[in-house]
């Protein structure tokens, strides 16, 4: 099973780069892990509708670059479903029992994903209705990924 991160933006903070380092590690006796940054959009604090679209469309099309037509596609979204720790583990068997060879987890940048990336969505997955800096989400999703192996394979994890 190949899991893929596409991700808006680069990690910058040494504590965020440790823990990814961290959990890639421990997912590699699991699945085979890429993570794919795309760069992100300069913004500005008060910008306009029509140009927060622009931006969004922008990252979006460097996204949707980077998936493979036949990849399932699990979009972080504040108005997805969200899932414990077991659904999200039966979620991710599901997909590998049924034949899907990768899995591909989108974190936006700062304004969201475009509606393009969410139409190639499969999925629409959200960890809370809170709003995260994509450094942390990537590091919370790493730890759920690991915690989903770990729950197929009746490993112990913390409850």
């Amino acid at each position: 099973m190949k899991i893929t991160l596409v991700t808006v933006g680069k990690i910058k903070e040494k504590f965020y780069t440790q823990a990814i380092d961290e959990y890639s590690k421990r997912l590699s006796k699991y699945c085979k892990l890429e993570i794919i940054e795309v760069a992100d959009e300069k913004t500005m604090d008060l910008s306009k509708e029509g140009l927060n679209r622009k931006v969004i469309e922008k990252e979006g099309e460097r996204i949707l670059q980077n998936i493979r037509d036949d990849a399932y596609v699990i979009a972080l979204a504040i108005n997805g479903k969200m899932l414990d720790s077991v659904e999200l583990s039966d979620k991710i068997d599901e997909l590998m029992v049924s034949g899907k060879s990768q899995i591909v987890f989108v974190i936006g940048g700062s304004l969201g994903l475009s509606d393009a990336v969410m139409k190639r969505a499969d999925y629409s997955l959200s960890f809370s209705k809170m709003t995260f800096p994509h450094q942390l989400m990537r590091v919370v999703l790493l730890e759920q990924i690991y915690r989903s192996f770990r729950i197929m394979n009746n490993e112990p994890y913390h409850k």
